[in-house]
């Protein structure tokens, strides 16, 4: 696996958990407002790190931290099984990030047995999503599958949205309540104005603009939460 990022400490990627933090380079969307925009775009400008370096930093760390995050980029881009099952052996939670358009690879590594949590990004409504994700005439059949896969795995796993004022409405939160009703953990979080971003122009929501959206979504998902919004 290509690990082109590590952390050693986080206490905001791996819900209730001190974990670390692994980085894989590359994806295969282009959402304009992707704030590691810098490993999707360019990943070769990233060394690489030898998972033997990780994995021994992790073994040190084993006894201070309760998992491991792998994010992105996209980490389903590859075969990242090997690696997580090495991690499990050092006796360490996983949890994976994914933006759900590899549904084979996303059921494959649920059914190891090795991952304890997943977090997939609903990135818009299914009418939106071909413009959010910056590839035009892009099908939602594998992120819709891929959702199925996580509701039905009996994995815990949360499903989460970037809201961004220029992609992101009343009525795309509304198909998007629809969409995942009977979930319990579906996240809005807030866009953060950052130079890493694709498109610069991009703003925010307001957090009482927020709080409406919030609202919007309840009626589908009532436990849904709001994350980032100060």
């Amino acid at each position: 696996m290509k690990i082109q990022g590590f952390q050693k400490l986080t206490l905001l990627d791996y819900p209730g958990k001190t974990a670390a933090t692994v980085f894989t380079g590359g994806c295969n969307f282009r959402c304009p407002f992707c704030h590691n925009s810098d490993l999707v775009l360019n990943p070769a400008a990233f060394p690489e790190i030898p998972e033997e370096e990780v994995l021994s930093q992790l073994k040190k760390r084993s006894g201070f931290i309760d998992g491991v995050c792998i994010t992105g980029g996209e980490p389903l881009l590859t075969d990242i099984s090997g690696f997580i099952k090495k991690i499990k052996e050092l006796g360490l939670l996983v949890k994976v990030d994914t933006n759900g358009s590899f549904p084979i690879r996303l059921r494959t590594l649920l059914l190891t047995g090795c991952v304890d949590y997943v977090a997939m990004d609903i990135k818009n409504s299914p009418e939106k999503y071909a413009e959010t994700v910056g590839i035009a005439g892009f099908d939602t059949k594998s992120i819709e599958s891929s959702v199925e896969i996580l509701k039905d795995s009996g994995v815990d796993h949360e499903f989460r949205t970037t809201v961004v004022k220029e992609l992101h409405g009343e009525k795309e939160m509304e198909s998007i309540g629809r969409w995942l009703e009977g979930e319990t953990k579906y996240f809005l979080q807030g866009y953060k104005l950052s130079d890493g971003v694709i498109d610069k122009s991009l703003t925010p929501h307001s957090a009482e603009d927020m709080k409406k959206l919030l609202e919007t979504v309840r009626k589908y998902i009532p436990r849904a939460e709001l994350r980032g919004i100060e």
